[in-house]
């Protein structure tokens, strides 16, 4: 892969949001379309010259993060504390370079990191931008869906959220073979969680990922496309839409990255090979 075709090349610049390409499916066939995408980019939280974690986060008004995470985590008792704040983007990502006094500093050095599994970010524990960015390996290229088996999943998908129908409160992430009759469907507060599950019974159960695809109803960040390629899955479909560096992830690792999988429509962002077009039509 060269150097410019990297997915991570120029993330530190990027805007909050950009235009992507894509094809739009529906049961009429596929057409070119384009929509705006959210991006996400890694920023590096570091206090005096120490990196501290990595989030996931909107690339504007950073120094409010800055702020708001040292104040809400108890890094700094008020605002005030905090000496300096500088924005300092890169080509892999932001850092936000934070000077906190000695004490302060001191306390943080001492004090064991326990941001519990959280809902949102996907990245708990992670300190550097480099360990948060794992680029995945290309997946291969076995799998050939139609339209009619992403109608199917995403139906059933809907079907089987026992918790979620009864709190409207949780995500779920579900496994189906390429005819779309789902196998696995597994509910998780945290949408990481759910994926996570669905991957751990397909191991525990001895089914090779490869031989299916994976169906969510969250959002696809550029986290569940890693998890997903890292399992040899070719196919992701959500029915919210996916992050810019989600799209760049599915790019590099050759992963079809389907969103706004509603009803009988679907955008494919990337990797239009798989579907099968001339699919039967209801």
């Amino acid at each position: 892969m060269a150097v410019t075709d990297h997915p991570l090349v120029g993330l530190g610049y990027t805007q909050p949001s950009a235009v992507h390409s894509l094809a739009r499916l529906g049961d009429a066939g596929a057409a070119e379309a384009s929509a705006i995408v959210a991006e996400e980019v890694p920023v590096a939280l570091v206090y005096n010259g120490r990196s501290h974690v990595v989030v996931m986060a909107t690339p504007s008004n950073l120094e409010d993060l800055a702020v708001g995470f040292s104040v809400t985590e108890g890094i700094v008792d008020d605002a005030a504390a905090l000496d300096r704040v500088e924005v300092v983007r890169a080509s892999h990502g932001i850092e936000l370079q934070i000077q906190i006094a000695p004490a302060d500093a001191e306390r943080l050095e001492d004090r064991v990191r326990s941001l519990v599994a959280r809902t949102g970010c996907g990245l708990c524990g992670v300190e550097t931008i480099s360990d948060a960015l794992r680029v995945p390996v290309r997946v291969g290229h076995e799998l050939v869906v139609s339209r009619e088996a992403l109608w199917r999943a995403n139906a059933e998908l809907s079907q089987q959220q026992t918790l979620n129908n009864e709190t409207n409160a949780v995500h779920a992430a579900g496994w189906a073979v390429p005819d779309g009759s789902l196998v696995v469907v597994r509910e998780d507060v945290g949408r990481h969680n759910a994926l996570d599950k669905v991957l751990g019974a397909l191991a525990r159960e001895g089914k090779d990922p490869r031989d299916g695809f994976i169906v969510v109803t969250s959002r696809t960040s550029y986290e569940m496309v890693q998890k997903a390629a890292a399992c040899g899955v070719e196919l992701v479909a959500a029915i919210s839409r996916p992050t810019g560096l989600a799209i760049r992830f599915a790019e590099a690792a050759g992963v079809t990255l389907i969103g706004l999988l509603r009803g009988r429509s679907a955008n494919v962002y990337c990797g239009m090979e798989r579907i099968d077009d001339q699919s039967s039509r209801a």
